[in-house]
């Protein structure tokens, strides 16, 4: 059989072979077969030298036109399978519009702001406005003014996060407590009586562990009118740990000290689960301590622009993220500030 027969056998053959493909991976290996580097095209244009010199010519443009009819119907083939794949593909993907549709992934409030939001709506039923102030305070504001004596232990750098300031500027920190709000609010509304509520980060030197944090948040209420007393501040202690911890929640307080409220008192409430009969998490006593309390010291009401001799003032300090470790039985209060998603939606 000459060169010409074989090449014509091949033509022949290499047709008909393609026709029968049927997917992308079976034309991959036709073109291994027949023109790739080692096919059968390949193989007999590598006989052409042996051919006469009269003939290689002619051999040669019958190798040269075949290939390029094999490697044309070799695109065309692939251009036609990979439609068909595309197509097959969006077939098996087609979106079902009568299916009903997945609901998007919600965010959730955070536990504290849950237990703040509760906590301004309460104090809200009993007069209180929401006030906000800086979290970077003056050292003035922060302790002097709420009468912190000049060698108070709260003043000192490892309480205390202060700011780097030019020399002869005023000495500035990260506010340690929701104090300082009262003496911005009390100087903007005297002499008139106020109720307010002073929610916000707070910011301590301390080692995180556990029970503490750097970073965490306070709610402070402050009242200041005529003829207010110890009374009036129990009376709204009661309240709010009736609508916080529910019908029947007892309150006691017991002498306390802060400079800035005279008297002071620690406020305890019933233990909301068991009663007051004593468990794991009152520890057996029967009482949670909240936060603290007082009536407001004369030098703080007059620093904040009230007479002392005819207004008085009682005020109170908590953190829900305590209220909220005692309610919920949370061990660790890093766990509000980790970043796991899955603690937040543990309450959402």
């Amino acid at each position: 059989m000459t060169l010409i027969d074989e090449l014509d056998s091949l033509a022949q053959t290499a047709t008909t072979t393609l026709a029968a493909v049927a997917n992308l991976a079976e034309l991959a290996e036709w073109k291994s077969t027949y023109i790739g580097k080692s096919g059968s095209l390949t193989r007999l244009s590598r006989g052409l030298g042996s051919l006469p010199a009269d003939v290689r010519p002619t051999a040669g443009r019958q190798v040269n036109l075949l290939r390029e009819q094999l490697e044309s119907a070799f695109a065309t083939a692939e251009e036609r399978l990979r439609i068909a794949a595309q197509q097959a593909e969006l077939a098996a993907d087609r979106i079902d519009v009568s299916m009903p549709g997945r609901a998007p992934a919600l965010g959730y409030a955070h536990l504290t702001n849950q237990v703040l939001a509760q906590v301004e709506q309460i104090f809200a039923e009993m007069g209180f406005q929401v006030t906000e102030s800086p979290e970077v305070e003056l050292d003035e504001y922060n302790f002097s003014l709420l009468n912190f004596a000049d060698d108070h232990p709260a003043r000192d750098m490892q309480d205390t996060f202060y700011l780097e300031m030019p020399a002869g500027a005023p000495s500035v920190l990260l506010r340690t407590h929701t104090s300082p709000g009262q003496i911005r609010v009390m100087r903007e509304r005297a002499p008139e009586p106020l109720r307010i509520l002073l929610p916000g980060k707070v910011y301590r030197n301390e080692q995180v562990t556990v029970r503490s944090e750097m970073m965490f948040h306070q709610f402070e209420f402050l009242a200041v009118g005529r003829h207010l007393s110890m009374g009036d501040l129990k009376g709204t202690l009661a309240y709010f740990a009736e609508r916080m911890y529910g019908p029947g929640t007892q309150v006691r307080l017991r002498p306390s000290f802060f400079p800035f409220t005279e008297p002071s008192a620690e406020m305890d409430v019933s233990c909301f689960l068991c009663g007051g009969k004593g468990c794991r998490i009152c520890k057996y006593a029967g009482w949670l301590e909240i936060g603290g309390c007082g009536m407001v010291h004369p030098n703080v009401l007059r620093n904040g622009g009230y007479d002392p001799t005819i207004f008085s003032g009682f005020a109170g300090g908590f953190g829900p993220e305590r209220i909220a470790m005692l309610k919920y039985g949370i061990q660790d209060i890093r766990l509000f500030y980790g970043g796991d998603a899955r603690f937040v939606e543990m309450f959402g």
